[in-house]
Parts: structure tokens; C-alpha cells; sequence
């Protein structure tokens, strides 16, 4: 019986060797900082990742194990221009090459254009699923067109009525100095 790999733990030589292949669904709260990223929503579809790993060997050197992560996930964010909910479409689609050990990764990464990660026998494939989709994040989401109208300038209608909300720090002191300077 073939023991069954574990994702939290995966072994990546042994995984690259076996040309091993792993693919999952897990609910987007299992992924705890990309879930607090997100406004919550009523039920957000599942997490899909697919990892599959090879052994590529360069001319004149020892074989390197490559890794294919592909993740795509569903969220809720705040858009800052209307500050309403819209929901984002989060993709992942990148290789990663894999040194012997964290100092070759980092003289390696310096020399190559892909991402370069330490050999592991206890690798969290999960935690690097939920880290790059933390990185596919907008910096600053905003919807294409809002579904209300953003007031934008002081000309546009509905400026003074959005704004007259908002208290104004100087009032106070104005009032104050007003007084003041009454005989």
C-alpha cells in the first residue's frame, strides 16, 4: 500500500524523482492570512491547486527538482474607490527550481530569473500555495466600474452631500478664534 503524500510535508526530491503530482481543494478559511485578506463572504468557493514536480538536469550538472504550482482562488475585497465589496479572481501559474540548501538558493536566486527555493524534506506546499496567492493580491483593488457613483471632485453632484457627513477637524478652533476676536 503506497502511503499517501502530504502536502504540510512533502519530501521534494523524493516528490521531483517520482515525477510526483498533487492537486486539492480546500476551503478558503483553511488558508488563514489569505481568508483574513478577504471581506467574508456567504460561501466562497473552494481553493484549487494542482502541484506537479519534475527532475530537469543541465548540461554538466547534477539534476535540480522543478516545481509547477498552479492555484487559483475566489475572494472579497473592498474596492478603494467605492469602498463596496467586489470579488477578485486570484491565478497562480509559476515554476520554481530548488538549490540544496537556503545559501545556494540565495547565491542562486541572484543569478536567475525564476524563483529559487530550498530542498526540503518536510516542504508546506499549502503555506507556498496560500503565500503566492497572497502575492497575486491587487495593491489597491478597485472595481472596473463601480456599481455607484463615486463623487470625485468638488464639482461633481453629490460631493458636498458625501462630504457634509464628515466632520471637520478645524471647526471647533474656528468657531473659538471667531469668538476670540468678537469686541
Amino acid at each position: 500500500m503506497v502511503k499517501p503524500l502530504d502536502p504540510h510535508r512533502l519530501d521534494i526530491m523524493a516528490f521531483a524523482r517520482a515525477a510526483g503530482a498533487l492537486e486539492g481543494a480546500l476551503p478558503l478559511a483553511g488558508l488563514e492570512r489569505l481568508a483574513e485578506s478577504s471581506q467574508p463572504a456567504a460561501e466562497a468557493p473552494p481553493v484549487r491547486w494542482q502541484a506537479r514536480a519534475e527532475l530537469r538536469t543541465p548540461a554538466g550538472g547534477a539534476a535540480q527538482p522543478w516545481l509547477h504550482l498552479q492555484a487559483q482562488a475566489q475572494v472579497q475585497l473592498t474596492c478603494q474607490r467605492c469602498v463596496q465589496a467586489m470579488p477578485a479572481a486570484l491565478e497562480v501559474d509559476r515554476w520554481f527550481r530548488f538549490a540544496p540548501d537556503e545559501a545556494a538558493a540565495a547565491a542562486l536566486d541572484d543569478e536567475v530569473e525564476e524563483d529559487v527555493l530550498a530542498v526540503s524534506r518536510a516542504f508546506d506546499l499549502l503555506a507556498l500555495v496560500e503565500d503566492e496567492l497572497l502575492m497575486a493580491l491587487p495593491l489597491v483593488p478597485r472595481h472596473d466600474h463601480c456599481p455607484v457613483e463615486v463623487p470625485l471632485q468638488a464639482t461633481d453632484p453629490g460631493f458636498e452631500a458625501a462630504n457634509a457627513e464628515q466632520a471637520h477637524p478645524f471647526a471647533a478652533l474656528a468657531r473659538l478664534r471667531l469668538d476670540a476676536d468678537k469686541p
